[in-house]
């Protein structure tokens, strides 16, 4: 009967019904490991991308030595991206001996999903220092809206020892000619009471972007 209903859920795991998938991913996290990840695995080896994608979110349901190592297989051998961040998220679930491979996969991805998914996930962890090293990387990266991801991050910076790094770069970033890039600029600085910040801060509300201003004065407000 439990061999019946496992092939039943395999067969619903590559249904081209999407709810039928989701149930069937559903039900699997309920299977212990030993039984889940030899299925995850084989489903992550699919042609089809979304069920690539599927097995990466399916792994993260089951934080054993297998399951970490099919993740890491995963980032180091996927080409596509919406599995690259899926893997991401569920490899995050392993906590501090994720970040290693998070960061490679930051700096071997050129992908703004990829790269915008990581440094989301480490905003709030205590992994400042890995941030600020993805932070910079961001700002170099081609897409605005990494780049706009990196800057928003340095607010979790500014409140870590590293603040004075993050204060340099903000400082840098406020001279920059794309007010986009001013804008979040401001809004990183929102609740930090350095005296450079607060310069910084009175300096953006000058500018002559009333977007710039605008988010200049509520985080001096903060």
């Amino acid at each position: 009967m439990e061999r019946q209903r496992i092939e039943q859920m395999q067969m619903r795991l590559r249904s081209e019904a999407l709810n039928q998938r989701k149930e069937a991913l559903d039900e699997l996290a309920e299977f212990p490991p030993e039984v889940a990840v030899p299925i995850l695995e084989k489903l992550a080896g699919e042609r089809d991308f979304a069920l690539r994608r599927l097995a990466a979110m399916g792994l993260g349901n089951h934080r054993t030595d297998a399951a970490f190592q099919a993740l890491q297989q995963m980032v180091s051998q996927d080409q596509d991206a919406n599995v690259l961040a899926e893997a991401a998220n569920s490899m995050f679930e392993f906590g501090e001996a994720a970040i290693p491979s998070l960061q490679q996969l930051f700096e071997r991805s050129d992908h703004w999903l990829v790269r915008q998914t990581i440094i989301s996930l480490l905003i709030g962890t205590p992994y400042n220092e890995v941030l600020l090293t993805m932070v910079r990387q961001a700002l170099e990266d081609d897409t605005e809206t990494v780049r706009e991801t990196g800057i928003l991050a340095l607010n979790q910076i500014l409140k870590s020892p590293l603040q004075p790094q993050a204060l340099t770069l903000l400082s840098e970033l406020a001279q920059n000619a794309d007010w986009r890039t001013r804008w979040r600029t401001a809004t990183a600085l929102h609740g930090c009471q350095d005296p450079q910040a607060k310069q910084l801060l009175a300096q953006l509300q000058q500018d002559e972007n009333y977007r710039v201003v605008a988010a200049a004065l509520e985080s001096a407000s903060a």
